[in-house]
C-alpha cells in the first residue's frame, strides 16, 4: 500500500473522530449541582471509550471509582479497568495532594486525560461525581444506550464544601423503610456531595435497632397495631392481641451493612436514641423505666402531648440507657450521637417521687433543671467514650451539657444562644429544612405535616446568621434536611419530599454564597431532572405548579389574576370556561382581568402540549360581591383576611390557613350582617368553611341564615345544626342553606363555634366567603 492511500486513510479516521466528537460546550451547558468552587472552560474535550483506564495511588481509593464504573457497565457495557501502570493517554488518574483540604480536589481534563488531585477518600469520590455530571445525562439510564458519545468538555475545576455537616435526616420509625432504600438514599447523597446521614432510630411509634441486652425493644417496641388505613392523627388507641401488625427494625448486622456502604460513599451514619421523650415504644417494651410503670401500647398514630417518659429519678434508668448506648456505639464510629431531647412533657416527672427526690438531692429548682441534669449525665457518658452528645435544641432549656452540640430547629435561636456559649450548632430550622413541608400549593400536594417550604425557599438558606459573631460563625459546622415520616407511608413518596429539594440544600452547604443565584441554579436543575428521570426517582415536579396572586379592585369589584410557577421564565399558557387546552390556550404574559364569573385554566407547556398539574379556578360573581359587611362579632386580630370585605371579594381562601384569605374566630360566634343596598331576590347562602382540627380549627357546630327587608327586622329562613364529630384530614367545604326565593335587602349570617377544643384550648372557626345567590 501507497504512503498516500495510508495518509488519506488516517485523514479520514481523524475526520471521523472529529465529527464524532462534534459537541460545543459553553460555561452554560455545564450542569453541577452543586456548583463548583471554581472552574474554567478550556478548548476541547475528553471522549470515553472501553479502553479508559482508572490509575489509582492506592488501593484504599478504589471503591470511590464504583458509582461510575457501575454507570459505564450499565449503560456502555464497558468496563473501566484499572491499570497497574500508569497508561500514557486515556485515563483517569486520581493523584495525592496533600496540600489540599479535607474534601476539596482538583479535576483537570484534556483531551488526552483525566487527573482528579484529593487528600481525602472524599476528595476523590467528590470528583468522581463531579465527572459523572460532565457526562450526558443518559448516564444514569438504566439500560445500555447505542452509539452514544461520552464526552465531556475540558475544564478545570478547583472545588472545596463551605460547610463540613451536610446531612439528611430520615426518621424510619414513624414509618419503616428498609436497608435497600437506606442504601439507595446514600448513593443519592453521595452524588450531591452530601456527608451525613441521621436516621432517626427511635420514637414513640416504634423501636428500629436490635439491641441484644433489651431484646423487647424489638419484639414489642417495633411493632404496633396496623391502623395504615386511618389518617395519622385519626387512630384509636387498639388491643394488640390478635390484631395485624406494622412494624420492623434493622439488625445489628444490617446495621453494620448500612455504615460500611455509606462509609465508602463519604457518608457518615450519625444514630439518633431519643431520650427523655418520644420513646413510648420503649416503655410499652421496659415500663419499669418509666415514672408510672404502667404497661402502655405503642401508639400506631399521632401521639400529644408526650408524657411517657423515661424516669430521671433512678439510677437503672440510666442503667439502661448506657447499656443501649454502648451498643449503639459499638455498631456507629460516629464522632456524634445523637439523643434527641425534644418535646418532652415533664407532667409524670412533677409527681414522681423518685424524680422529686432526685431535684432534692441535686438541688434542681424546677424539671427543666432536671431534663438538664438528665441530659449533662448522658453527656458525661458519651464524652467518657470518645464521642460528641449532640441534640435538639431543647437540651439549652435549663442549662447546656459542656461538651454538647446543639441542632437547631426551632428557627435559629438555638444556633444563635449555643453558638455565644461557645458550643457547636447544626442550623435545620424548620422555616427552611422540614422536607415534611409542603412544597407547592397545599390543595395540589399529598398529605404533608404542614408549612410552606418551596425548593427556592430551601434555596435561600444559610446556616450562618447575619447576626452571629466571627465566633459564632466558627462554631457553625453546617446545616440538615429533616424529613419526619408521619405522612410519609412509602418509600416513593420519600423520594417525593426529598428530591429535588435536597439538590438546593446541597449547594446553600457545598458552594460559596456568592457563587449562588436561583434563576441561574433552577436551569442547571431541569437537567438535574432528566437525570432523576433516568434514575427512576420519584421527584417533585412542584417548581412547575402554576399558581395564581389576585387582586381585587374595591370601587370596581374587577379581578387580576397573575399566574406564576417557582421557575423563572416558564411557558404558561392559560384558557378561560370551556375552551380546549391544547387548541385554544394563549401565552400568558400579563395579569388576566375579570369581570364575571370565570374560570381560568392554565398549565406549563411543552413543545406546545400542557404537562404536569393544571390550575384550575373559578371566580364567582354572586349577589353579595362588594357589598358593605358589619360584623357584628369581630375576627380576631391574627386572621383578618382582606379586610372589612373579605367575605364578599370573590377571593377563595385554600388549606393553607395562614394564605390571607381567612378571617378567623376564636373561642367566639361570627355573627355579620351583609348590605344588599337593594331590594334582592335570593335563595341561597354558602358559608365556606375550614377544618384542621391538628391546630384546633373546627366546623361551625350551628349555622343560620336571616333576611330583612330593611336592615331592622331579621327573620330565620335556614339552620344546618351539625354536632362536633373527629376529623383528622384537611377539609374546605362550602356549607349551603336554601330557602324560598324572596326578596332582601340585607342578610344575615351566624355561625356557632365550638368555642373549646377538645383537648381544653380556643377552638378557631375560620370563614373565606358567604356566597349569596
Amino acid at each position: 500500500m501507497s504512503k498516500s492511500i495510508i495518509t488519506l486513510i488516517l485523514m479520514m479516521c481523524c475526520l471521523g473522530c472529529q465529527n464524532k466528537a462534534s459537541k460545543v460546550f459553553t460555561e452554560e451547558t455545564i450542569q453541577i449541582i452543586p456548583k463548583p468552587k471554581e472552574l474554567t472552560l478550556n478548548s476541547g474535550s475528553f471522549i470515553f471509550n472501553d479502553k479508559t483506564q482508572l490509575y489509582l495511588p492506592d488501593k484504599r481509593y478504589l471503591r470511590t471509582t464504583d458509582p461510575l464504573r457501575a454507570r459505564f457497565k450499565t449503560t456502555a457495557n464497558w468496563d473501566l479497568k484499572v491499570a497497574t501502570e500508569l497508561p500514557p493517554s486515556n485515563v483517569i488518574r486520581l493523584t495525592e495532594n496533600e496540600n489540599l483540604a479535607e474534601e476539596a480536589y482538583i479535576l483537570n481534563v484534556n483531551s488526552n486525560d483525566i487527573t482528579i488531585e484529593a487528600n481525602s477518600y472524599s476528595g476523590f469520590l467528590y470528583g468522581l461525581e463531579t465527572l459523572r455530571q460532565l457526562l450526558p445525562s443518559e448516564i444514569e439510564r438504566q439500560d445500555e444506550v447505542k452509539d452514544m458519545v461520552w464526552e465531556i468538555p475540558a475544564v478545570q475545576i478547583h472545588d472545596a464544601p463551605r460547610f463540613k455537616w451536610r446531612g439528611l435526616m430520615l426518621d424510619v420509625s414513624r414509618h419503616f423503610f428498609d436497608k435497600d432504600y437506606i442504601k439507595q438514599t446514600i448513593d443519592r447523597l453521595a452524588y450531591l456531595k452530601m456527608n451525613t446521614l441521621h436516621l432517626h432510630l427511635v420514637d414513640d411509634q416504634g423501636w428500629r435497632i436490635e439491641i441484644k441486652r433489651y431484646p423487647k425493644l424489638t419484639e414489642i417496641g417495633a411493632y404496633r397495631v396496623d391502623q395504615e388505613d386511618k389518617p395519622w392523627n385519626g387512630r384509636p388507641t387498639q388491643p394488640v392481641d390478635g390484631a395485624k401488625m406494622y412494624g420492623g427494625f434493622f439488625t445489628q448486622e444490617e446495621i453494620k451493612e448500612i455504615v460500611a456502604y455509606a462509609e465508602s460513599r463519604g457518608i457518615t451514619v450519625v444514630p439518633e436514641i431519643e431520650m427523655p421523650a418520644h420513646v413510648t415504644s420503649a416503655i410499652a417494651s421496659y415500663p419499669e423505666f418509666s415514672c408510672l410503670e404502667q404497661p402502655v401500647t405503642v401508639p400506631s398514630g399521632g401521639l400529644w402531648p408526650i408524657t411517657d417518659i423515661y424516669c430521671a429519678g433512678k439510677d437503672s434508668t440510666f442503667e439502661f440507657l448506657e447499656n443501649i448506648l454502648t451498643e449503639v456505639m459499638d455498631l456507629f464510629p460516629s464522632k456524634y450521637i445523637h439523643v434527641g431531647g425534644d418535646e418532652a412533657t415533664k407532667t409524670n416527672w412533677k409527681a414522681c417521687v423518685h424524680c422529686q427526690k432526685r431535684m432534692k438531692t441535686e438541688d434542681l429548682q424546677n424539671v427543666e433543671e432536671l431534663q438538664s441534669y438528665f441530659i449533662k449525665r448522658m453527656e458525661r457518658f458519651i464524652s467518657s467514650k470518645g464521642r460528641i452528645l449532640i441534640g435538639w435544641d431543647e437540651i439549652l432549656e435549663g442549662g447546656l451539657a459542656p461538651g454538647a452540640t446543639v441542632m437547631s430547629w426551632r428557627g435559629v435561636k438555638g444556633g444563635l444562644e449555643a453558638s455565644a456559649e461557645g458550643h457547636d450548632v447544626v442550623m435545620s430550622p424548620g422555616s427552611h429544612c422540614y422536607f415534611d413541608h409542603y412544597q407547592g400549593p397545599m390543595d395540589t400536594e399529598p398529605k404533608a405535616w404542614g408549612g410552606f417550604t418551596p425548593i427556592s425557599k430551601v434555596y435561600e438558606f444559610d446556616p450562618v446568621v447575619d447576626s452571629m459573631t466571627e465566633d459564632q460563625a466558627q462554631h457553625v459546622l453546617g446545616g440538615q434536611a429533616n424529613l419526619w415520616a408521619e405522612y410519609i407511608p412509602t418509600t416513593a413518596q420519600s423520594e417525593y419530599m426529598i428530591y429535588p429539594r435536597i439538590a438546593a440544600l446541597s449547594e446553600t452547604l457545598w458552594s460559596p454564597k456568592a457563587n449562588r443565584s436561583w434563576d441561574e441554579f433552577s436551569s442547571r436543575l431541569t437537567t438535574l431532572f432528566k437525570r432523576y428521570e433516568y434514575q427512576d426517582i420519584n421527584y417533585a415536579k412542584s417548581v412547575y405548579t402554576v399558581t395564581a396572586d389576585t387582586k381585587v379592585n374595591e370601587a370596581t369589584n374587577d379581578l387580576s389574576v397573575s399566574l406564576d410557577t417557582e421557575f423563572p421564565n416558564t411557558d404558561i399558557r392559560y384558557v378561560l370556561n370551556d375552551n380546549d387546552m391544547v387548541s385554544s390556550a394563549e401565552p400568558y404574559s400579563a395579569p388576566i382581568e375579570i369581570h364575571a364569573t370565570t374560570t381560568i385554566r392554565a398549565s406549563r407547556y411543552v413543545d406546545n402540549k400542557p404537562v404536569g398539574k393544571v390550575f384550575e379556578k373559578t371566580f364567582n360573581y354572586h349577589k353579595a360581591v362588594g357589598k358593605k359587611v358589619t360584623y357584628n362579632t369581630m375576627y380576631s386580630d391574627s386572621y383578618t383576611g382582606r379586610g372589612a370585605n373579605n367575605m364578599v371579594n370573590i377571593i377563595r381562601g385554600t388549606k393553607n390557613f395562614h394564605d390571607g384569605q381567612w378571617q378567623a374566630w376564636i373561642g367566639n360566634d361570627m355573627d355579620l350582617i351583609i348590605d344588599l343596598e337593594q331590594s334582592t331576590e335570593v335563595s341561597e347562602v354558602k358559608i365556606g368553611a375550614m377544618e384542621n382540627q391538628g391546630p384546633d380549627i373546627y366546623f361551625p357546630t350551628r349555622m343560620e341564615v336571616l333576611l330583612s327587608t330593611d336592615g331592622k327586622s331579621f327573620k330565620t329562613v335556614g339552620i344546618i345544626d351539625r354536632p362536633f364529630e373527629v376529623n383528622p384530614v384537611i377539609v374546605l367545604k362550602d356549607f349551603t342553606l336554601q330557602f324560598d326565593k324572596q326578596l332582601a335587602t340585607h342578610v344575615q349570617v351566624k355561625a356557632i363555634s365550638l368555642k373549646k377544643s377538645p383537648g381544653g384550648g380556643g377552638a378557631w372557626l375560620f370563614v373565606d366567603e358567604i356566597t349569596i345567590n
